[in-house]
Order: structure tokens, then sequence, then C-alpha cells
């Protein structure tokens, strides 16, 4: 208690001394209190979105393993070889996707099937080919000339002038159509619908698992033909024209993202690429009619390769495994390998890449606040140590006299940094004040800055590349090319900054996590007091050496 009292009455006779000390610790407590904040907030930020990102993942052909396996086995690259055996490697069938599901970690997964189908004649899809019917019957006589050209795919990808297409030429998707049919295994697969990128604006959405001919179709789609709710239309099989099916539309759609292409997701450029031109139907009924398809398709063998090809529609299914939680998700690639899943195969997430640029400004944030408040530390310690070494030298006498009434040299030490500690701690408590109701604007103004800083980064990269700058309202338009099922959770969160980033025009878009709400809390209180803790032995340390050294005798009699 004598302690206390006489370090208490010390501060009040050194007040001009002891306010210098509380200024500069003050000033290290609002700066540590920011630095230690804008961590807090990264940190809270990346749990609070983790706990609320439900992640998604589709298996994919990893062509790079599969090269790297062949290279191994093979002594080496043969073109023809390669090429062999990425053409006969495909994608998982719905049966494998679906063996895989079973995974203890898969919470729920759902697919999607598309297919490629033409017009009757009696309607038209939205064309975007840019290639008009004049222009077509021109190329058309040009072809008779023996002049080949771009429009020789015409309309829907196929030969104008009615011959048939080389099946043996065509790709895994067959010939291309006018329309995009994709059928949806349940309503969590119409992502598009559940994150409000589209919506029913007339009629409604056909039934779930239903196996009847049901669809929807566009707005633009409906407009542009003057379909209606309760209209049957008619749709072609482009591998064979006299293979038909009705499909009855029930509802009309409105897609906020039309006109966006659907690039790489049939594989060509062609009417079936715009979104107005997209069909959706169950994926029961999707099914119904590429069973029928099958059974009533032609078959030829190509003489060179021996190939075989047929008319029958042709599908391709994209499925999606969602997680709770990240630690599922890596969970389950161990699972599904257990499961019989090849090393061909890679299994990814586009959620996890979109949360981890919509931080990445956070996180630059963080990380210079840390190495700024390491700074702080150290020139704080080594200006708090030089004072108080003057302190102690221009109290040499006073040291003195304790130590001759018969006070130990320990407790004369304790005293001093009790002195020091007051002074900290009450600097302390007005800088964390100060602090924290600065520490939120002063967050968001330094992430506002990194933002742009990194925008105008990727800006300049894309102006070096010639493609000039990235619109402004890209972060708020996801484009169609996107997959429905890699966007949609992250964007139908709700949660901001849980960003939708997506290739487009050879740019990258990234919806950044650009505003946090709190960031001083109970953890950043207890770091400060521990802070001035620090801060206060490490500049007491000298000051103790010196009492230490100190002999009293010595000192009352030079009495200096």
């Amino acid at each position: 208690m004598y302690i206390l009292k006489n370090a208490w009455r010390s501060i009040s006779r050194a007040k001009v001394r002891n306010i210098l000390i509380g200024v500069i610790v003050l000033v290290i407590a609002i700066s540590s209190c920011v630095a230690l904040s804008i961590r807090e907030a990264a940190d809270s930020a990346k749990e609070q979105y983790l706990e609320e990102l439900e992640v998604t993942a589709q298996i994919s052909i990893d062509r790079q393993s599969m090269m790297q396996g062949f290279s191994s086995e093979s002594g080496g690259f043969g073109r023809n070889s390669m090429k062999e055996m990425m053409t006969n490697q495909e994608d998982l069938s719905l049966e494998e996707m679906l063996v895989y599901a079973e995974a203890e970690s898969v919470k729920d997964f759902y697919y999607t099937g598309t297919t490629s189908v033409d017009t009757d004649g009696n309607w038209e899809a939205i064309d975007t080919t840019g290639i008009t019917e004049d222009e077509s019957e021109s190329e058309g006589e040009s072809d008779a000339q023996g002049i080949t050209s771009m429009g020789d795919q015409g309309r829907g990808g196929q030969i104008v002038g009615g011959n048939k297409p080389d099946m043996s030429q065509m790709g895994r998707m067959g010939v291309q159509g006018d329309c995009t049919i994709v059928g949806y295994s349940s309503d969590d697969a119409m992502t598009e619908f559940l994150a409000g990128t589209s919506s029913i604006t007339d009629g409604e959405m056909f039934e779930e698992g239903t196996s009847e001919y049901e669809c929807v179709i566009s707005d633009e789609l409906a407009t542009y033909n003057e379909f209606a709710v309760g209209d049957v239309i008619t749709v072609a099989n482009p591998n064979n024209e006299e293979e038909t099916y009705q499909l009855t539309i029930v509802g009309i759609y409105h897609n906020e993202q039309s006109g966006q292409t659907q690039a790489g997701m049939m594989g060509g450029f062609s009417a079936s690429s715009d979104s107005a031109n997209q069909i959706y139907m169950s994926y029961e009924a999707l099914s119904a009619i590429l069973t029928t398809s099958e059974g009533s398709a032609e078959t030829t063998t190509d003489e060179k390769t021996g190939r075989t090809s047929s008319t029958a529609l042709k599908n391709q299914v994209s499925g999606t495994y969602l997680f709770s939680t990240v630690e599922d998700y890596e969970k389950f690639e161990e699972e599904a390998r257990e499961l019989g899943l090849s090393e061909n195969y890679s299994i990814s997430s586009s959620d996890l890449n979109s949360y981890e640029q919509s931080m990445e400004p956070l996180n630059n944030l963080s990380e210079y606040a840390m190495y700024f408040f390491v700074v702080i530390l150290i020139i704080g310690g080594i200006i708090l140590a030089v004072l108080n070494i003057f302190n102690i030298r221009e109290r040499k006498y006073e040291i003195g006299v304790l130590a001759a009434i018969g006070m130990k040299k320990w407790k004369i030490a304790v005293q001093y940094t009790t002195e020091l500690l007051c002074v900290t701690f009450i600097a302390i408590i007005i800088g964390t004040g100060i602090g924290a109701a600065g520490s939120v604007p002063i967050t968001n103004a330094l992430l506002e800055k990194q933002i742009e800083s990194q925008t105008s980064t990727k800006e300049n990269q894309m102006a070096n590349f010639g493609r000039g700058e990235m619109p402004s309202d890209m972060g708020e338009n996801v484009p169609s090319d996107m997959p429905s099922d890699a966007s949609s959770d992250a964007k139908g969160k709700g949660g901001k900054g849980m960003g939708n980033f997506f290739n487009t025009m050879g740019s990258t878009v990234t919806d950044y996590v650009d505003q946090i709400d709190s960031a001083t809390n109970l953890t950043v209180v207890i770091e400060l007091i521990g802070v001035g803790i620090l801060l206060t032995l490490i500049s007491s340390l000298f000051a103790i050496i010196f009492v230490l050294r100190y002999d009293p005798l010595k000192i009352m009699a030079n009495r200096e």
C-alpha cells in the first residue's frame, strides 16, 4: 500500500513529465487500437462469411493430371496418342455423380442437363449470330461456286442448303441448334431463380420433378414470337429435323442478364448461346425426351476413323455438390477418392475462389495494419525507455534517500514501475475509447482506398493488353456465361462481399468486401492492456537496471 501511495504522490508532483509520457502512450494506444481492430475485423469477417457460406463444388476432368500420367507411362508425349486419350476421356455420368453424392460430407446434390434443339420453322429463335437470311442465301450461292465461309454454319450451326451434317465431324454435343433446353433436377438446382437473377413474370414454374413436357421460356422469346402461357411450341432434333417434340409453355421468365451469351456452354457461337433462347424444364421431362431420341436414332460409322456417331440428341450433365462448411468440402475429396473417383478428375469450388477474392483488400489492409502496429510498438518502446532513463537520472537523489532509510532496491524499482503503469493504463483507457470510436470509419476509409488501388491496378493491366477499362457496373451484373451454380450461392446469401467474380471480355471483376460494421471488441481491449503492460516492462527495464546499480551512500555524499 505504501508503494501505491508513494507512486501516486510522485505522479502528482511531476505532472508535466507524466503528462508527456501519457500523451506518448495515448498516441500508441490509439494507433494500436486501430491496427488491432482492423486485424480483428478481418478475422471476424472471415469467420462470419465462412459460417454463412454454403460451399458448392463440381467434379471435372483434370487434363494436367492426365498429361502427367500419360508422360510418365509412355516416356514422352505423342500428339496422336494424347489426342486419342483426351477424346476418349468423358465427363462423369449422372450415375457416377450420384455415387459420390453419397459421401457423408455432402449436404445436398443437384444437377442440370443441357441439350441443343432447333425450332420447327413455325417460330424463330432470337438470332445472335449476326447473319441475316439474305446473307445466308448469298453465302449459300458462294458455297455453290466452291467458296467457303463462316456462313457455312448458317442458322443453328447447320449446313446451309439442306445438306445433312457430317456426323463424324461433330463434337460431343452434336450439331448446334437454335435453342438450348436446360433440365433441372430440383428447385435447388435453379440457382438463378433462387438468387433473384431470373424470376417468373407470367404463369408459374413447372412442378419439381415432373415428367410432363412443360417448360418456361424467356419474356424476350415470348414477345418475339407472340407466345403466351398455355401455347404449345415444337422443337426439333438438329441432327434429325424429322424428330420433333411438343412442349407446353406454363410460365414466362425474365432474366436480368438477358443478352449475355452462354459462351462455352454448348461449345459454339450460335443462337442457342443467347440466354434469351434458353428453355427451362424438369430434368425428368428432358430425360424422357433424350430416351425417346435415343430409341429412334440412326447410327453411322466413319470408315476412316471407325468412330460411331448417332443422330440422337446429345446431353451434357453438370452436377453440383453442396457442403455446409469448408471443412466438409475439404473432406469430400478424400471420401470421393475412396468411393472410386479417378485421379483424372479434380474437385473445385468457385465459391471459395470468390470468397478469397472478395476478402483480398481486407486481408491486405490487415497485413499492413499489423506491420504498422509492430513499428509503433518498437518506436514507442524506445521513446518511453529513453524518457524513463532521464527520469531516473533526475531522481537519483530521491532514490538514495529511500535506500538510505531502509527501503529495498527492488521495492524502489517496483514503485517506479507502478508509477509508469498508472500513467500507461489511464492513457490506454482514453486511447481505447478514441480508437474504438474511430476504428470503423478509419478502417472503411482505408479499405476504400485499398479497393480503389487494387481496381486501378487491374484496369491498368487490362489497358496494357489493350482491353480498355472495366465497366463500372460489372460487379452488379453477373453475365450468364458464368456457371449459375457457381455464382448464385454466393450472391444469393445477401451477404456483402461474398461476391461474384467472373471472367468476361478477358477481365476479372470481383465484388469485394468494402465495409465493416464493427471492429473493436473485448479481444482488442485485452490485447491493448497486454500492449500497455509490455511497453511498461520494456521501458522500465532500463530504469530498474539503473536503480539496482546505484550506491545510496555515494548518492548521499555527492548529492547529485
